[in-house]
Order: structure tokens, then C-alpha cells, then sequence
């Protein structure tokens, strides 16, 4: 799927550096980075979301002691 990108110039300069020192492209790069780093940024968005339910009360919380025993894991 085709996409455009505004980057920073400071950005842009090094995908530029790095492209030509490597010879790969600038669009493998930024692909790269993306499919590297998406799995983070959804977990973030994610525990933000999670974060406002427990805050709200409509998110069930377990302590910790009870997992732990649940798998066998308490001290």
C-alpha cells in the first residue's frame, strides 16, 4: 500500500546517509523501523486504555500474590 511520509530534516538527512552507505533503500529502512517498533506503540496505546478503565473502576484488577499462586510462582 503506498504512503507518504513528512520526516523531520534531521531525520531525513539520516536515512539519506544510511541508504547510500548501505545501498539499501530508504523505504526498506523505514519499513524496517515500523514493523520493529508497531508492536510497541499498540502495547502503549493499549496500557493507556487499560490505564483509564482501572482508573475508572470498570477494569478488574488481580494482585500480584494472586497470580503468582494461580501459576504456582509465590514464594
Amino acid at each position: 500500500m503506498p504512503m507518504s511520509l513528512r520526516l523531520p530534516a534531521e531525520i531525513e538527512n539520516r536515512l539519506d546517509a544510511l541508504s547510500t552507505l548501505t545501498g539499501r533503500s530508504k523505504t526498506f529502512y523505514a519499513t524496517q523501523a515500523i514493523v520493529e517498533h508497531i508492536d510497541d506503540l499498540e502495547d502503549a496505546h493499549l496500557s493507556s486504555e487499560i490505564r483509564a478503565r482501572i482508573r475508572a473502576g470498570t477494569e478488574k484488577r488481580i494482585p500480584l500474590n494472586e497470580l503468582l499462586a494461580e501459576y504456582g510462582l509465590e514464594n
